[in-house]
C-alpha cells in the first residue's frame, strides 16, 4: 500500500497536470457557435459579411461597447441654431486614397458610396501658417520637406530592392538633408507631414517609424488608389457604413450580436476556442476571430490559455500603437475669428507637437455656421492631455489660439470636448504603426493564427496598417478563410497562416508575397500620382 505522503504527492501531481493542460470550456451552459467574432469594428463586421456571403450564418459577434463601429466612432457636440447637437468624428475622419481611372478602388470608398455617407474633398493645400507671434508665412518649408521626402522614397526603394537593413524615418530624413531641430517652423511642417498621418513622431531619439514600411504603406494607399482624401461630415456618423454592412446580414435586435460584453479569457487549441466574459457568460466556438487593437493585446487585459507562444507575444509587443486626439471647441458663430475659407491652420510652437494642426468645421464644404474648430495632437502630447482635466486642456488651446489670432480676438468657447483614447480599455490607442527594424516576417507573426484563433484588424495588414481599408481587407480575408475551413473537403483556402520562430534581420524581395500578407507590388504607382507624395 502506498504511504500517505506518496498518495498526497501523486494527487498533487495529478491536479497540477490537469490544471496546466489546455482544455476547452465544454460546459453545457456555454453558448455554442461555429464562429465567434471578437469586436464589431470594420474588421469584425466585414468578417461577418464574408461568412454570411459564404453561407455561414452560425456566428456570434461580441462587442465591448453598446454599439458596433469600434474605433470608427463619433460623438455629439455643441448646438446648432435650433438647439440640435452636431455629430463630430472622434476616430477616423477621412477616406484616404479613393480611386483612379484604370486603378483599383479603395473598398472604404465603395462602401461610403453604397451607403450614401456624406463627405467632401479635403484640400490640404488650403492652409495658413502661424507661430507664437501670429501669422507668418513658412509654406516654402513644405516644399523643402517634400524634396527631402522624395529622396527618402528613393532610398526606401533601394533598401527593399537590395535587401538592405531598414532604418528609422528620422535617420532617413537626416540623411536626406532635413534636420528641423532648433527650427519650430520646420518642426511644425514635419509634424504636419508625418505625425499627422502616422500618430507617431520621427523626432530625435523618439523615432518609432520604419523608413521602408512607412514609405510602402503610404504608397499602397495614395499611389495604389489615388492621392485624394475626402473628409466625412455625415451627421449619422462615419460608421454608418459599418451599420449599413451589418444590415445586410443582421436583423434588428439580432441575437447573434452581444453588445456590452467584455472578454476576459480565451482558451484556444487546434480543436476550437472557448471564451469567458466578465459577466460570467461563455462561448464555445469551432473558430474565433480576434479583432482587438494592438493596444488591447499589449495591455495584458486578455488572458490566454495556453499562453501565446513567444513568436506571437514578440510581434504584439514590438508593433506600435499611436494615439490621435482631436480637441473640439465651439465658438459663437457670429464671433468666428478665423478665415472660414481656409481648412487648415498650422501653428509652430517651440515645443514640437504642441497643438500644431487646426481645422475648421465652419467651412462651406463641412458644417457651415457651426462655429466649430478642432486641433489635433498625437501620442506624446495625447498622453499629457489624457491625464489632465478638461479645463486645463481648454486653457492651453485657448492660449495657443490667442497667440495665433490675437489676445483680444478669441472669445471663450461655448463648449469643448475631446476623447481620451489612451485610457479606454477597449482600444488603448487609435491605430498602429510599423517600428524601424521590424521585418515582414515579424509582422506576419502578428497576423498568424494560433490554432483556431485567428486575428484581423488594421494592424494585421502589411500594406495598409493604420487605415480603415486595412481592417476591411483583413476581416474579409479571414472570414473567407474560416468559411472555407467550415466547408471542409480539403479546401485549399483553409490553411494556417505562416509564422516564424526565428526572425531574420532584413526582408528579402521574394518575401513580399501573399503568404506574408502582401498582395500588391511594394512601390506601386497604379493610381494617379500627379503631384502625389507628402509635401507634393
Amino acid at each position: 500500500m502506498a504511504s500517505p505522503l506518496l498518495s498526497i504527492l501523486l494527487l498533487a501531481y495529478f491536479v497540477l497536470t490537469v490544471l496546466s493542460f489546455p482544455v476547452l470550456n465544454v460546459s453545457s451552459t456555454c453558448e455554442k457557435t461555429q464562429v465567434a467574432i471578437l469586436g464589431a469594428g470594420v474588421a469584425g463586421i466585414t468578417a461577418a459579411v464574408s461568412l454570411a456571403n459564404n453561407s455561414v450564418s452560425d456566428f456570434l459577434i461580441v462587442e465591448y461597447n453598446n454599439e458596433i463601429g469600434g474605433r470608427c466612432r463619433h460623438g455629439s457636440f455643441g448646438k446648432d441654431g435650433q438647439g440640435n447637437s452636431y455629430t463630430v468624428e472622434l476616430g477616423p475622419n477621412w477616406i484616404e486614397g479613393i480611386m483612379s481611372p484604370g486603378g483599383p478602388t479603395n473598398p472604404i470608398w465603395t462602401l461610403v458610396q453604397k451607403y450614401n455617407v456624406k463627405n467632401h474633398f479635403s484640400n490640404f493645400s488650403s492652409h495658413l501658417t502661424y507661430d507664437t507671434n501670429g501669422p507668418v508665412d513658412y509654406l516654402d518649408k513644405l516644399d523643402t520637406f517634400g524634396d527631402a521626402y522624395s529622396i527618402v522614397e528613393q532610398d526606401a526603394g533601394n533598401i527593399l530592392l537590395e535587401n538592405l537593413q531598414d532604418r528609422s524615418f528620422r535617420a532617413a530624413l537626416n540623411l536626406a538633408g532635413w534636420k528641423p531641430i532648433g527650427d519650430p517652423q520646420a518642426q511644425a511642417v514635419e509634424w504636419y507631414q508625418m505625425d499627422f498621418e502616422y500618430a507617431q513622431t520621427p523626432f530625435n531619439w523618439k523615432d518609432v517609424s520604419s523608413e521602408e514600411f512607412t514609405i510602402a504603406n503610404y504608397n499602397s494607399t495614395f499611389y495604389g488608389f489615388s492621392e485624394d482624401t475626402n473628409f466625412v461630415v455625415d451627421q449619422r456618423g462615419f460608421n454608418s457604413f459599418i451599420h449599413g454592412q451589418a444590415s445586410e446580414f443582421m436583423k434588428t435586435n439580432d441575437s447573434r450580436l452581444h453588445l456590452n460584453t467584455v472578454v476576459n479569457n480565451i482558451t484556444w487549441s487546434d480543436q476550437g476556442v472557448s471564451i469567458v466574459n466578465a459577466d460570467g457568460s461563455c462561448i464555445d466556438a469551432a473558430y474565433a476571430i480576434l479583432t482587438f487593437s494592438v493596444g488591447v493585446l499589449q495591455s495584458g487585459d486578455i488572458h490566454f490559455s495556453p499562453e501565446l507562444p513567444d513568436w506571437k507575444n514578440t510581434a504584439i509587443q514590438t508593433f506600435e500603437m499611436g494615439i490621435y486626439t482631436k480637441v473640439f471647441l465651439q465658438f459663437p458663430p457670429d464671433k468666428v475669428f478665423w478665415d472660414k475659407s481656409s481648412e487648415c491652420f498650422l501653428y509652430a510652437s517651440p515645443t514640437r507637437g504642441y497643438y500644431p494642426a487646426w481645422q475648421s468645421l465652419d467651412h462651406q464644404d463641412f458644417l457651415p455656421g457651426s462655429g466649430i474648430l478642432f486641433v489635433t495632437i498625437v501620442t506624446d502630447q495625447s498622453y499629457v492631455v489624457d491625464t489632465q482635466d478638461d479645463d486645463t486642456t481648454k486653457q492651453q488651446v485657448l492660449a495657443v489660439l490667442r497667440q495665433m489670432f490675437g489676445e483680444n480676438n478669441v472669445p471663450e468657447p461655448t463648449t469643448s470636448m475631446y476623447p481620451r483614447w489612451s485610457t479606454v480599455p477597449w482600444a488603448y490607442g487609435s491605430y498602429s504603426n510599423w517600428p524601424p527594424g521590424l521585418t515582414l516576417e515579424g509582422h506576419q507573426n502578428l497576423r498568424a493564427n494560433n490554432g483556431r484563433l485567428w486575428y484581423a484588424g488594421e494592424a494585421t495588414s502589411a500594406e495598409f496598417f493604420g487605415y480603415l481599408q486595412g481592417a476591411y481587407l483583413e476581416g474579409q480575408k479571414v472570414g473567407e478563410t474560416i468559411a472555407a475551413c467550415l466547408e471542409g473537403s480539403g479546401d485549399a483556402r483553409c490553411a494556417s497562416e505562416k509564422s516564424y520562430e526565428v526572425l531574420h534581420g532584413t526582408t528579402d524581395l521574394d518575401e513580399y508575397m501573399l503568404v506574408n500578407g502582401w498582395t500588391e507590388t511594394s512601390f506601386q504607382t497604379i493610381g494617379d500620382v500627379s503631384g502625389a507624395g507628402i509635401g507634393g
